[in-house]
């Protein structure tokens, strides 16, 4: 935690350029954004990925990329959020970017490859995902 760039952030060892700030949350602007206006929002609750932050400090997480997305005006925006390296995660600290899509050539590019499904696997899993909920 100590070493952790958004911890460090929060505490103001690193400047920032902040956008909202609360008890819980912080928002400010990416300094390697993939378009104008991408911004990161993160919980001040240290944890790496986002099963290991207590609900009640994610509670305003969304809102406050929403209310980003608004002061923009952007139309076409992505919010995303990697957890663990194979999923793109660079920074150990849950974060979610608010990434204007102006056009096709700006902002996030991804591919979507999507699988056929075998709708009696999908039930057994189904199944399983809300025995565990």
């Amino acid at each position: 935690m100590a070493a952790c760039i958004f911890c460090k952030i929060i505490r103001g060892e690193i400047p920032s350029m902040k956008i909202f700030e609360s008890e819980k949350t912080l928002a400010f602007l990416d300094i390697g954004p993939i378009s104008k206006g991408h911004s990161l929002v993160i919980p001040k609750f240290h944890g790496a990925k986002l099963h290991d932050i207590p609900d009640e400090q994610l509670a305003e997480v969304l809102s406050v990329a929403k209310r980003i997305a608004i002061a923009q005006g952007v139309e076409d925006y992505n919010i995303l959020q990697n957890n663990g390296r194979i999923a793109h995660q660079v920074v150990d600290h849950v974060h979610f970017h608010m990434i204007p899509k102006p056009n096709e050539t700006e902002g996030l590019g991804i591919g979507w490859p999507t699988q056929e499904a075998d709708k009696g696997e999908l039930s057994k899993l189904l199944e399983e995902i809300k025995s565990k909920m």
